[in-house]
């Protein structure tokens, strides 16, 4: 089969690879949407520690079913699956209490086993009977399934932060991620949405997702902005969806007294955050974290997208042939769209 491989920091090549082969256990996914995330741009130019090359990346996927194990029960050859990222061990202390995101052995598709960067994906015993894979309506594009995905992410995030009836939310961060937050805040309670970002061309390209207010940082002082919008109190929820250090510095001042604050998007290796305690301690805000998210957050990704809450189209602005791969790459990186999507197959 065709495939991606990663073999070292900023070296990726489509070449041929064996087809993975089935056992009594797994279950092949011939795949046909594989959608690229920040993660993966970042595992290309500075590696990972559970990425040992070479190694196939990508988990946004969705595909068909065509071969599986005389063991596997959940699934039938000829089913529409889309494939999440984090894959629970289903065994230990955290697993066991139903937040296997936080496995400490942390096995992910594209990680530990290899991603969905290929014309085919083995999905192992672990994987079909732990994992984030799920059937999709037949009404449902493989495009549109890949990004179940980062929607679960988000619908972890929101989930962890309670987003209440009233609240107004902050978005640090006009990115694919950033922008899904949006409509579920609103369905979740929110009355007003406010988006910043740096880019004045990221940002205008956010207004199409309907927040109430759009702040461009690198034009104005985005934190007097959000007292002015929040009355000088400040905002209920603020996420930071961004790989910028300073946006966890500037949520505590635009949080208003016991906000909830999410460090939501991950920050470089080796960055360090200086942030001023006081302000958490005489406001009292809560300060959490969110990371991937839970099997059942993909499943109720796959529901809201077959009910179009949100429509989740718009997020695709741009889709590549495999052998494209490099150039889909350099497309997210440069933020030039929303979600990118990578084509195994050409259609």
């Amino acid at each position: 089969m065709k495939a991606a491989v990663y073999l070292d920091k900023d070296k990726i090549e489509v070449r041929e690879v064996p087809t993975p082969t089935v056992d009594a256990d797994s279950v092949l996914v011939k795949v046909q949407s594989c959608a690229v995330c920040g993660s993966d741009i970042r595992i290309f130019h500075h590696g990972n520690s559970r990425v040992k090359p070479p190694q196939i990346l990508g988990h946004e996927a969705s595909g068909e079913i065509v071969e599986l194990g005389a063991n596997v029960t959940k699934f039938k050859k000829g089913d529409r699956v889309a494939i999440g990222a984090d894959v629970p061990c289903g065994e230990c202390v955290f697993c066991e209490a139903g937040i296997g995101n936080n496995c400490q052995i942390n096995y992910a598709m594209g990680y530990q086993f290899a991603g969905s960067f290929a014309e085919y994906v083995l999905l192992n015993k672990t994987v079909v009977n732990y994992g984030p894979v799920h059937k999709i309506p037949d009404a449902m594009s493989y495009d549109e399934a890949a990004l179940a995905e980062p929607l679960a992410c988000v619908l972890n995030a929101v989930e962890l932060t309670n987003i209440r009836l009233g609240d107004t939310v902050v978005i640090i961060g006009a990115g694919p991620i950033g922008c899904m937050i949006i409509p579920i805040a609103y369905m979740s309670g929110a009355t007003k949405v406010i988006v910043v970002q740096r880019s004045r061309p990221r940002l205008e390209g956010a207004k199409k997702f309907g927040a109430d207010v759009y702040i461009c940082s690198s034009e104005e002082n985005a934190i007097q902005r959000v007292l002015e919008e929040t009355g000088g109190l400040g905002a209920d929820v603020i996420f930071t969806a961004n790989p910028s250090p300073q946006s966890h510095v500037d949520a505590l001042k635009m949080a208003k007294n016991r906000a909830r604050v999410n460090f939501f998007g991950g920050l470089p290796a080796g960055s360090t955050v200086t942030l001023d305690t006081n302000i958490i301690h005489y406001k009292e805000l809560f300060v959490l974290g969110a990371h991937g998210s839970l099997p059942r957050h993909h499943q109720q990704a796959i529901e809201l997208i077959a009910a179009g809450r949100p429509d989740i189209k718009p997020y695709i602005s741009h889709r590549f042939n495999l052998d494209k791969i490099q150039e889909a790459f350099e497309v997210a990186e440069g933020h030039q769209g929303m979600r990118v999507v990578v084509k195994p197959w050409g259609k």
